[in-house]
């Protein structure tokens, strides 16, 4: 099978690739970097040329409100007119669990975007919605980072390891498309707060933690189910601890 990763050189997409090729399939990674640019259009043709599946993991280059909106929209729908023109089966798109409940979230509002063009565009299509990853904790702390404190909500989560979304991907983009979602998640829930706490305090991370019900989440007000799949999801079987330890302290960005 000739499958097509768009943002192929990122973090998931690059890992997603060479899954893909370990399976058998033919995998091309396409990002701006091999002249691929879904923004303007520019190589996105030639790149789906022959292809049978397109797998979207690619992510805005800003999360300003307006960019990141901007971002979605077109490069979503150049890639849905561009996969219908080259006679594409199914298009695989890697979004984000509770993302209808963040809509308080300019990011998150561009992924409803992002989800609602593609339910709307005529394609067959599955969208793979996943929890936190543990990759990203250090990017969590950092963002909610003020005067020297973390801050979170302790809402609950049930974060993942980037290689398990990547298996759940190879999986989706080889099955049937489900015309719907499927979520994957973690093993186990955390508490926000609790979840980077134990992330700095494995790093040596002098940075205090506090538990703050009303510190938001890139924007969104967090409640017990914001940031929880539902009882359909797909479960991984990679602890956040067995990651830590295989991974090193450092992880994370």
């Amino acid at each position: 099978m000739q499958i097509v990763v768009i943002g192929g050189t990122g973090l998931i997409g690059a890992k997603l690739v060479r899954r893909l090729v370990g399976h058998g399939h033919t995998a091309i990674a396409a990002s701006p970097s091999s002249g691929v640019d879904t923004l303007t259009g520019d190589g996105l043709a030639q790149a789906l040329t022959g292809a049978e599946v397109v797998v979207d993991v690619s992510n805005a280059p800003s999360f300003e409100d307006r960019a990141v909106l901007e971002f979605f929209r077109t490069s979503t729908a150049n890639i849905l007119a561009a996969a219908a023109a080259a006679g594409v089966g199914h298009l695989v798109a890697l979004s984000v669990v509770g993302t209808e409940r963040l809509a308080a979230s300019g990011y998150f509002r561009a992924k409803i975007a992002q989800e609602e063009l593609i339910r709307q565009g005529g394609l067959p299509y599955s969208i793979v919605r996943a929890t936190q990853f543990f990759e990203f904790v250090a990017s969590i702390a950092d963002a909610a980072t003020m005067a020297g404190a973390v801050r979170l909500a302790p809402a609950p989560v049930q974060p993942i390891a980037a290689d398990d979304v990547v298996a759940a991907l190879g999986v989706t983009a080889a099955a049937a498309p489900v015309m719907g979602i499927v979520e994957v998640a973690g093993p186990e829930q955390f508490r926000l707060d609790e979840f980077v706490r134990r992330h700095l305090a494995r790093r040596g991370d002098p940075r205090p933690v506090v538990a703050d019900p009303q510190a938001r989440y890139f924007g969104a007000r967090l409640d017990e189910r914001t940031l929880l799949p539902g009882p359909d999801a797909l479960l991984a079987r990679t602890r956040f601890e067995d990651w830590q330890a295989l991974t090193g302290a450092a992880a994370g960005r």
